[in-house]
């Protein structure tokens, strides 16, 4: 997010900048123009920026489909899924790749901006890290260490990382952001005066914490907005959001929180369920695992009796596609053993992993209603169906992209809910059908610009800019 804000603030100041992170581990991805997949932070610095998002940005990206293992994305393609032992062994040959696309990349821009990942002080990551000090080194980059002192000890860290950098990192090092501080930051005098004294590296701003900021988060450990901030109406449709292990592109449902008639929670346990308006069936980047998970946990029995007792709604995204068929294959072993499970069988589909990853920006009409629909597609899967009348949404060869059938609502469409119109169309059809009167009239507005120079004007206040601007070279 902050460098999104000073992204957009040196475009904002006249400055041709693009975004750059070396590694990104996040199972929020993003398809490029081009048919390539980044981290959506990445995307949304592009968006800051007003450049369109380029697999060169994030030259690597970690999708975690266990607690030990990835998939490994390199310019925007799956290269292999390898364990963390093994991708350690492994990074260093991707650093060349890093490197040409970092150097491709800032041929074509006046200011790189680039993000490092967790920690630059991780003694045991040191040798092998790509996305930090290792980094800074091969472009010569100044750099700002951040701090979060919403979690305390920020001074003790900066410190800390401090005492990690070797002379050469040192140099680098150009002085300290404390970043998600809530009061006055002119109590913090002391801290700085002391952080100089023992450093040489001055504290070039205090960013205040940011609610409500409205901007699609990076992963799930910031899953969500801020429920309690958005005021809900008395009869708010009920919306269930199966949480699975390991659930990806949880973004698709930021615009449906923002409503004023959606009250959206995160169901992790049978008993939980209730019986809500809409069940949400999410994007996975394990749909084998969380398969077995949802049999496992008693949630899979539990959609299937509200489904079959109630009026509930059943929206299906991607992986959340694949849960509802009858059944999923995996026969090149993209997700593990080559098992094949049977679904959640709400339609009769059968999805199989193919190798080949669809990886495309897509539009298409929801041919029920005739309404324009418009996403981003990022799945193994084809899925087919024997009953042509399921088909809800097809891409302009033919690929099939959406089922539908009754209260059953299926797309592979990422970011469906994006557009204003369609979400509120969609939302006000399901009120319609559970007794509700329509809203008409579109009730929230997920624009992104609005959010993104809000976030540059607070973080222009906070910061030292022109410190910064000296430190690149530019003023």
């Amino acid at each position: 997010i902050l460098t999104a804000a000073l992204g957009r603030i040196m475009l904002q100041d006249g400055y041709d900048v693009a975004p750059f992170k070396a590694q990104n581990m996040s199972l929020n991805s993003f398809v490029t123009p081009d048919g390539g997949e980044i981290g959506r932070a990445q995307a949304l610095q592009a968006e800051a920026c007003r450049l369109d998002p380029d697999v060169r940005m994030n030259p690597v990206l970690l999708k975690p489909s266990s607690d030990t293992g990835s998939q490994v994305i390199v310019l925007g393609k799956p290269e292999d899924n390898m364990r963390a032992r093994e991708y350690r062994t492994a990074r260093t040959r991707f650093f060349d790749r890093v490197k040409h696309a970092y150097d491709s990349l800032a041929s074509e821009h006046e200011v790189m901006l680039l993000e490092g990942a967790g920690s630059p002080g991780e003694i045991n990551l040191k040798d092998c890290d790509i996305v930090n000090m290792n980094m800074a080194l091969y472009a010569n980059s100044p750099v700002l260490l951040v701090g979060d002192i919403d979690r305390g000890g920020v001074y003790a860290s900066f410190l800390g990382m401090y005492e990690t950098f070797n002379r050469q990192e040192r140099q680098l090092l150009r002085g300290f952001l404390v970043n998600k501080f809530r009061g006055d930051s002119s109590l913090l005098a002391p801290a700085h005066d002391y952080l100089l004294e023992r450093t040489g590296k001055p504290v070039i701003g205090v960013v205040p914490y940011l609610k409500d900021l409205r901007l699609p988060a990076e992963d799930s450990m910031s899953f969500g907005l801020t429920p309690d901030a958005l005021p809900k109406h008395s009869d708010a449709l009920d919306v269930a959001l199966i949480v699975v292990d390991h659930i990806a592109n949880f973004t698709d449902y930021t615009p449906l929180e923002l409503e004023p008639d959606i009250r959206l929670r995160h169901v992790r346990r049978a008993e939980e369920l209730g019986h809500p308006d809409i069940i949400i069936l999410p994007g996975s980047k394990n749909v084998i695992g969380d398969m077995d998970h949802l049999r496992d946990s008693g949630l899979a029995a539990a959609i299937v009796d509200c489904v079959k007792n109630t009026n509930v709604w059943v929206v299906g995204i991607c992986g959340g596609l694949q849960f509802a068929g009858r059944e999923i294959h995996d026969p090149w072993r993209i997700e593990g053993d080559g098992r094949s499970v049977a679904a959640l069988n709400l339609l009769p589909l059968v999805t199989t992993l193919e190798r080949e990853k669809c990886l495309w920006q897509t539009e298409s009409v929801w041919a029920a209603k005739n309404w324009p629909v418009a996403g981003y597609e990022i799945h193994h899967g084809v899925t087919t169906v024997e009953n042509p009348a399921l088909v809800s949404m097809t891409a302009a060869d033919g690929r099939l992209l959406g089922f539908a059938s009754g209260r059953v609502w299926l797309t592979y469409l990422h970011g469906v809910f994006d557009p204003d119109r369609f979400r509120r169309d969609f939302i006000d059809m399901i009120r319609v059908d559970s007794g509700r009167c329509p809203l008409g009239t579109i009730q929230s507005i997920y624009e992104i610009e609005p959010a993104l120079n809000r976030l540059a004007d607070t973080v222009r206040q906070a910061v030292d800019m022109n410190a910064i601007y000296k430190i690149m070279g530019l003023k």
